[in-house]
């Protein structure tokens, strides 16, 4: 039988949610870019023993919480999600099943083992959000496939999106009726070629 992608892909409100990044190194930092290239107003709570210069000054512009000491479980307080992204293995771990003890998900960098969530490639544009995954086996892959759609998605499809919402607003009768005329109308969006 062949290996398949069983992940379930959900999309989080994270200015909604509590996060917290352990670790402010190279990895803390790239986990930090990512979440805020993303969602820029993402509520973000950083623990470490030293921050990068890179990370203050972008913390500083997304207001994102620094917090200068030493990873300590209470610091999972009121928190949603946590990723561990600090050079000791030993640490992540712990990380991971202090979470896990409070049932928060937690994202351990570079452990899939230890993950309960992946952090894939995005593409966006506008109201238009594509998540990408290759199920923790190819980042790389998963950054080829956000190129290649961030260059076949038109630049206007958030104008598309937009009128089709207006368009949404006026039709009338029940949810399967309106449905179905929403389905009439775009069909031809995914048309394929003879």
């Amino acid at each position: 039988m062949e290996e398949r992608n069983d992940l379930y892909p959900i999309f989080l409100k994270v200015h909604k949610l509590n996060l917290l990044i352990v670790g402010g190194g190279n990895v803390g930092l790239e986990k930090l870019i990512f979440l805020l290239k993303s969602s820029p107003n993402a509520n973000i709570e950083m623990v470490a023993t030293y921050f990068l210069p890179e990370t203050r000054k972008l913390a500083e512009k997304h207001g994102v919480t620094l917090i200068q000491k030493k990873y300590h479980k209470r610091q999972l307080r009121k928190k949603h999600l946590v990723i561990a992204a600090t050079d000791s293995f030993d640490v992540n771990q712990k990380i991971y099943e202090d979470a896990r003890k409070r049932f928060l998900l937690a994202n351990i960098a570079d452990t899939p083992e230890l993950c309960d969530y992946y952090m894939g490639g995005i593409v966006t544009k506008g109201n238009v959000k594509i998540a990408i995954s290759t199920n923790g086996k190819s980042p790389t892959m998963a950054k080829r496939l956000r190129q290649f759609f961030e260059e076949v998605i038109p630049g206007d499809i958030n104008k598309l999106v937009q009128n089709l919402n207006e368009f949404r607003k006026t039709i009338k009768g029940d949810f399967e009726e309106k449905v179905e005329t929403l389905n009439e109308v775009t069909k031809g969006l995914i048309a394929k070629n003879s």
